[in-house]
């Protein structure tokens, strides 16, 4: 708990970040993505699934001053949870939780069940951040989230990948890299493994 009560001092928050240690994103890939936040900042943020990383993704937001965080989550509690906690913290004016059931999808012939993006903003999308959903549901359960979204990444966007540590995300990473060439990627030894994307133009 020593690295989320850090990130919290960080991040100058005045209440304990919402952990659920079976579902919340490790101390160190949030500390990842605050970095790149803080650095980078991003005007649109798309996550995929909510929880403590749309608490500081926000807040990063919040230090900003600009920038704001979509949050797509396919369970209607955890959305109220999510939007419950950015009240608590004074930040949902720079994050929405959209409730985004799982709907069938295709990919490379075969079906996914992935968020609905319907009610998506369709702004061009400057960091990416793909922690849903659970790998329970399905084999290669995120693999969905480049096809879905690769068009409205810009060109300097960056994707984060937590979990990138477990099989199927290193299978998924390879076939992503396969699908989109001009992609690089980078595999951050976190707790749980973080790999990063970016795009590169290719040179004629």
């Amino acid at each position: 708990m020593q690295a989320y009560l850090q990130l919290q001092k960080d991040l100058g928050l005045g209440k304990a970040l919402p952990i659920t240690p079976d579902w919340s994103a490790a101390a160190d890939f949030l500390e990842l993505i605050k970095n790149h936040c803080l650095k980078a900042r991003p005007k649109t943020i798309v996550e995929c699934s909510s929880g403590a990383t749309t608490v500081v993704l926000g807040r990063c937001c919040q230090l900003n001053k600009q920038g704001k965080v979509f949050s797509l989550e396919n369970a209607e509690e955890y959305a109220l949870n999510t939007r419950n906690n950015l009240k608590d913290f004074a930040l949902d004016s720079y994050a929405d939780v959209i409730y985004a059931p799982l709907e069938a999808v295709e990919v490379n012939n075969e079906s996914y069940q992935w968020y609905e993006t319907k009610n998506l903003s369709k702004q061009k999308i400057e960091l990416l951040v793909i922690d849903g959903p659970p790998g329970s549901i399905q084999k290669y359960s995120r693999l969905p989230a480049l096809p879905k979204l690769f068009s409205q990444l810009t060109d300097q966007a960056v994707i984060f990948l937590d979990d990138a540590a477990r099989d199927d995300e290193k299978a998924m990473v390879d076939l992503w890299l396969d699908m989109y060439p001009d992609l690089q990627h980078e595999f951050i030894n976190t707790e749980r493994g973080c790999s990063i994307l970016t795009r590169h133009k290719q040179v004629s």
